[in-house]
């Protein structure tokens, strides 16, 4: 089956991004500069949406749970602000789209590591393609600890693309990094590869991995609704684009730099950081995105 697929992740230009900034100051000067996400006139996803799951590898009860209430926070109006619905809203802004409702559809448990633990990109479309081929809906494969997909933790924590033709669907990948590349894709909830060593924050939901999966799959939703299939909004080339959330990696909170998330909220009982409440009490830290109104990185707080 073909494919459109692109590699979209809040951390996948962090070495880049240290290795070219590294002060506050020149931070603060690559702020100042604009930065356009050019739309290309394709379809974006607007409407309901089904977001389907397949689950590949173990997971507890406890990690999925603080998966689902995240999905289930992207369009609660309950939560007090700043929260995840009125991040999410953002993807209301561009042309092309519209409002979004993201519900939970199918929950597709794979623990016995049907294909093995090294998946290719073939591997995670045929794992998509059991939430179904319905254009109205994005399938979501989220692989355990213990999973090495190709180019994980090498360029990419996460993607998301579309398959081409009669059955085309949009998907997305984001793996858990607890053990594998946790400076790589669960930062700032653990230090950095490189660049500054300042302490890592403490994860909301006291899950390193699984927070920073949060993060990962905020990004690759983000990007799924505003470049679909390709030829929605994006920066840069299509085969490697800046899209809604990978424009600000790194950005978190106000006044954020290289090593530093940005100003953040601070839960009083935990001590963790956290930037949107979510459902069932949740806190989520979820990254900056691209707002086409200011033309932009909008962090929430």
């Amino acid at each position: 089956m073909a494919s459109n697929y692109c590699s979209s992740t809040a951390t996948s230009m962090f070495l880049l991004f240290f290795f070219l900034f590294t002060s506050s100051s020149m931070a603060t000067l690559v702020q100042q500069q604009p930065l356009l996400l050019k739309y290309h006139n394709g379809d974006l996803l607007k409407g309901t949406i089904t977001v389907n799951l397949i689950w590949y590898g173990k997971f507890t009860p406890i990690q999925r749970s603080i998966i689902v209430d995240f999905l289930q926070s992207l369009n609660s109006p309950k939560p007090p602000i700043p929260s995840v619905s009125s991040w999410w809203k953002t993807t209301e802004k561009y042309k092309g789209g519209g409002s979004s409702t993201l519900v939970v559809g199918k929950q597709i448990l794979d623990e016995n590591y049907s294909l093995g633990k090294f998946l290719k990109n073939s591997h995670l479309i045929y794992l998509a393609s059991k939430g179904g081929h319905l254009r109205g809906s994005i399938n979501v494969v989220l692989t355990a600890k213990d999973v090495a997909v190709n180019g994980f933790c090498m360029n990419r924590c996460g993607s998301h693309g579309s398959t081409r033709g009669l059955t085309r669907f949009a998907y997305a990948w984001v793996g858990n990094a607890e053990t594998q590349c946790p400076g790589y894709c669960a930062w700032p909830f653990h230090q950095p590869v490189y660049g500054p060593q300042s302490p890592p924050l403490l994860a909301p939901n006291g899950d390193v991995g699984v927070d920073g999966m949060i993060i990962n799959l905020a990004t690759v939703l983000a990007g799924t609704v505003t470049n679909p299939f390709n030829n929605g909004y994006f920066q840069g080339p299509a085969t490697a684009p800046l899209e809604a959330v990978t424009a600000c990696t790194g950005v978190f909170g106000s006044g954020a730099y290289p090593g530093y998330a940005g100003k953040l909220l601070t839960d009083k009982n935990t001590g963790s950081s956290y930037n949107a409440h979510g459902v069932n009490n949740r806190k989520f830290l979820v990254p900056a995105m691209w707002d086409p109104q200011t033309s932009q990185c909008s962090p929430l707080v």
